[in-house]
């Protein structure tokens, strides 16, 4: 019961706590830029060492003999012909040449006797007569 209590009394003292502490809605205006403060010395830059000296350059090796140069191999056997393959197929028909010109006209040979006069037609008081009829 005693630590129950305690515990009790530590929750509301924490929650007072939490409570009490809040900010205003409304900030303050604003503080005035403070002043850039100076630039700081640059370190001293370290001495660079001894360069150290160049190492002797090795003797180099003899060279190697060439070799002979080996024989031509044998011809081989010849071999035998192919059966002759079949016709090929007719080519494309060419385009068709270019029409020549044409020739001059001719002279107008003479003109014709005039034929006989034909017979008379039929009266026109005929032809009514014959249209009636139908």
């Amino acid at each position: 019961m005693r630590k129950l209590q305690l515990l009790l009394s530590f929750l509301f003292i924490y929650g007072l706590t939490l409570s009490s502490c809040h900010k205003d809605t409304t900030p303050g205006p604003q503080g005035d830029t403070g002043a850039i403060g100076a630039t700081g010395a640059v370190g001293a830059t370290g001495a660079t060492g001894a360069t150290g000296p160049q190492g002797a350059t090795g003797a180099t090796g003899p060279t190697g003999a060439t070799g002979g140069t080996g024989a031509t191999g044998a011809t081989g056997a010849t071999g035998a012909t192919g059966a002759t393959g079949p016709a090929g197929s007719q080519g494309a028909t060419g385009a068709t040449g270019a029409t020549g010109a044409t020739g001059a006209t001719g002279a107008t040979g003479p003109q014709g006797p005039t034929g006989p006069q034909g017979p008379a037609g039929a009266s026109a008081q005929s032809y009514l007569l014959t249209d009636q009829n139908l």
